[in-house]
């Protein structure tokens, strides 16, 4: 066969692959119709939860944990913004997650400064940067000693959000400072000072991601805070080696055994995506890290059979 025919040959097919992948927009937050933005969880997908599950009770130790509920992982897929997936286990167990609810702690912040109830001063923009990218305590207790616990649970609680809900085993919830010092107010179902549940913490990522949290502009603004995280561990200590140009947003949490994790991914075409991850367990550093790869193994399968697919569909 002649250079020339093999050439075309091999654009013909390269054509055919690049259609075959879902249209992906250039940024975040996604530019969808608010009457075309369902609600998270009607979104779950059955291929995707039956991978999920697969993947995550073939490890023995973590079938273990997620049977006694002392582990819980949620997964959105937002590869393609017209057919989000969303997959978790143990979702709405709620569970102690440590610093990762000072994601409620921005929520309320960036309310309040829409409200005009906060000003935007450099000391308190700091503080909502540094809380999230360093876990910065002394940042979190500054917040949450303006805004208030009354406040902070009003907006996490307000019906726009639902971000902790009573009739859904809670979510994320703050009710202590960030310090030794301070009364405590622990949620009314499991009585935890800083408490959030996969669920949650998928649904306030894909809030954020299509534009809700507040309103376009203040989501882009918590977007940027959640950016570059400086802290290399977990999560983001596996994502470093595998997918080094990504963007990630993300927060996470440890104490003691507790160890939280929540990120979105960023990246080319399929890598992007929405993963949480609660483990109560003194290897619970060790298992978010390698709970990653087997995130993308299983997102990287379902865009191959998506891509194959489209290629072989009629017409």
């Amino acid at each position: 066969m002649q250079k020339s025919t093999l050439a075309l040959i091999s654009i013909f097919f390269l054509n055919i692959s690049i259609s075959a992948q879902p249209t992906v927009e250039a940024e975040l937050p996604y530019h969808i119709p608010q009457k075309q933005i369902k609600p998270l969880r009607q979104l779950l997908d059955k291929s995707l939860q039956k991978e999920l599950e697969k993947e995550l009770n073939s490890h023995k130790l973590w079938k273990r944990l997620l049977g006694k509920k002392k582990m819980a992982v949620g997964l959105v897929d937002i590869s393609d913004s017209t057919h989000i997936k969303f997959a978790r286990v143990n979702g709405d167990v709620m569970m102690y997650a440590a610093s990762l609810p000072k994601l409620a702690v921005l929520l309320a912040a960036a309310q309040s400064l829409e409200d005009n109830t906060l000003q935007p001063t450099h000391e308190i923009l700091r503080d909502m940067r540094i809380m999230i990218s360093k876990s910065d305590n002394g940042a979190a207790t500054r917040m949450i000693d303006r805004l208030g616990f009354e406040y902070i649970q009003s907006v996490l609680t307000n019906p726009r959000y639902e971000l902790y809900d009573p009739s859904r085993g809670g979510g994320l919830w703050v009710g202590k400072r960030y310090a030794k010092r301070g009364r405590r107010y622990p949620d009314p179902l499991m009585g935890l000072s800083h408490g959030a549940s996969v669920t949650q913490i998928c649904r306030f990522y894909y809030l954020l991601a299509t534009g809700q949290l507040v309103n376009r502009g203040r989501s882009v603004q918590m977007l940027e805070i959640l950016s570059d995280p400086e802290i290399h561990h977990k999560f983001v200590n596996t994502l470093d080696n595998i997918v080094p140009d990504a963007k990630l947003y993300r927060k996470s949490g440890t104490w003691a055994n507790w160890h939280s994790d929540s990120v979105m991914v960023w990246g080319p075409v399929w890598r992007r995506y929405i993963a949480a991850a609660l483990v109560e367990d003194p290897k619970g550093e060790k298992i978010l890290r390698e709970l990653i790869p087997v995130i993308e193994n299983i997102l990287k399968v379902q865009s191959d059979v998506k891509a194959k697919k489209l290629v072989n569909k009629p017409g």
